[in-house]
């Protein structure tokens, strides 16, 4: 269906934010299959995370019976310094590709610290300070959720520690700075202020990082301090939850827009923004009322979606957390280090994963140099640098519009912009210096990372 004017930007009232969270777990034709204690290897129980996680987030994970949980006052009263976030009509973007798509984009970028991160930044702060916890410990990739989680953690008057992975502290210093500006510890990890850390040092002096180390570390220094508690930005379900907002703005805006998406982008990492997208829209798929398609864009160094294993897997390198199902490469998978920092990560959340092998969605892998190409393209079409997260729900957009305009078809495509790219330009720089390469992942080395998994599945 056609739009019926120029209009190219969709904002909601503020009395029309969400005021509940989608639990896309109730309805879910399969459900995912449980986390598992790794000491009993039995299912695990909401009290069983109870000394990491706040009591509200461990709930949350477990919950699948809830379809709409509430968002609590002092969280919607956060979100309204930058909710909604507009729903835009890339009427440039389609116009430098003459395709006769209709291609929309839910602008995430433009909260206070730049990302989507902050929706459940906000929630997960709010929870531990509700709980009487005085501090905090993450880790973060690219540093989008650090820096979210900093703004959180000094909203609601937390201390927060942060292990940001090794290669992303030195490739992106500002987000660095961002993070001390709120007020946050950045340590580079692996560091040597843990035991995981030590360990991986000694082994491998050289390690550059994962989000698996460092969750590892962040983990670590939760358990051993008092009043504490470790707060993750993306893969769990309460984190998706979150998210979730995004997409059911998004879903009334489409609606002011006059048209209905065909097919649902966004990149992926650990799941966090695609699910806060795709999960509302999703539901209606279940239903039988739609048949949109969701593609998940991951990047070609990472392929965890398209040649992963489905296997029990640990989300963090030492092995700290619940082993959970999953699509992974393995939780000791070193990855390449390409500039998208916030992608680098082994394995997809439990409802990705059973949404994947249901077949809701698929996993689309997109190169470097095409992920790059993409953003600048975009750049100069709609006036916005992505982050290099982004960059590849755009490169995956743009190939949706090109087969449009093959097949001659109007087909409506909306994608989540998860951030914008003006802390990444050392990135970018590199792009324009022809210093960046596309790496593919080796079969034999996926089949080392995964053939020691142990074979719960």
């Amino acid at each position: 269906m056609k739009t019926q004017d120029k209009q190219k930007r969709f904002l909601l009232p503020e009395d029309e934010i969400p005021t509940a969270w989608y639990n896309i777990a109730a309805d879910m034709p399969n459900k995912p299959l449980p986390l598992i204690n790794p000491q009993t290897k039995e299912p695990l129980k909401a009290e069983d995370l109870y000394p990491l996680f706040s009591h509200a987030a461990a709930d949350q994970e477990l919950n699948q019976t809830d379809r709409f949980i509430p968002i609590p006052e002092p969280v919607r009263e956060l979100y309204k310094n930058y909710r909604s976030t507009p729903l835009v009509r890339a009427y440039g973007l389609e116009k430098a590709l003459g395709t006769p798509a209709h291609i929309y984009f839910k602008n995430e970028s433009v909260s206070p610290v730049g990302s989507h991160k902050l929706n459940s930044a906000l929630a997960q702060a709010y929870y531990c300070k509700e709980e009487g916890v005085t501090n905090v410990t993450t880790e973060t990739g690219a540093g989008q959720w650090g820096a979210a989680l900093s703004y959180a953690t000094k909203a609601f008057g937390l201390e927060l520690a942060v292990y940001m992975v090794k290669i992303s502290y030195e490739q992106k210093p500002y987000r660095r700075s961002i993070m001390q500006t709120f007020g946050a510890q950045v340590i580079a990890s692996p560091s040597m202020s843990t035991k995981a850390g030590r360990k991986i040092l000694t082994e491998h002096p050289n390690y550059q990082g994962s989000l698996g180390t460092a969750i590892s570390e962040a983990v670590e220094l939760a358990m051993q301090t008092p009043n504490c508690k470790y707060a993750l930005g993306s893969v769990l379900n309460h984190v998706s939850l979150h998210q979730t907002v995004i997409g059911l703005e998004a879903e009334k805006q489409m609606a002011m827009a006059g048209e209905y998406p065909d097919v649902i982008i966004a990149c992926f990492g650990g799941g966090s923004n695609f699910s806060g997208i795709s999960y509302p829209f999703m539901r209606h798929v279940f239903s039988g009322e739609k048949k949109t398609r969701f593609i998940a864009a991951e990047p070609a160094s990472c392929p965890k979606l398209t040649r992963g294993v489905f296997q029990y897997d640990y989300g963090d390198e030492a092995g700290y957390t619940p082993m959970m199902p999953m699509f992974t490469l393995g939780h000791n998978f070193a990855p390449a280090n390409i500039h998208a920092g916030g992608l680098r990560y082994h394995g997809a959340g439990t409802i990705i994963s059973q949404l994947l092998k249901d077949g809701y969605l698929k996993g689309e892998d997109i190169p470097q140099i095409e992920s790059f190409n993409a953003g600048e393209l975009f750049a100069q079409a709609e006036g916005i640098i992505p982050a290099p997260e982004s960059c590849h729900a755009i490169a995956a957009t743009i190939r949706e519009a090109l087969k449009a305009k093959k097949e001659g078809k109007e087909e409506v495509i909306l994608f989540n912009l998860s951030g914008h790219g003006l802390i990444d330009m050392t990135a970018y720089d590199q792009f324009h210096a022809g210093n960046l390469i596309d790496y593919s992942l080796p079969d034999e080395e996926i089949k080392r990372t995964t053939d020691s998994l142990e074979k719960i599945i």
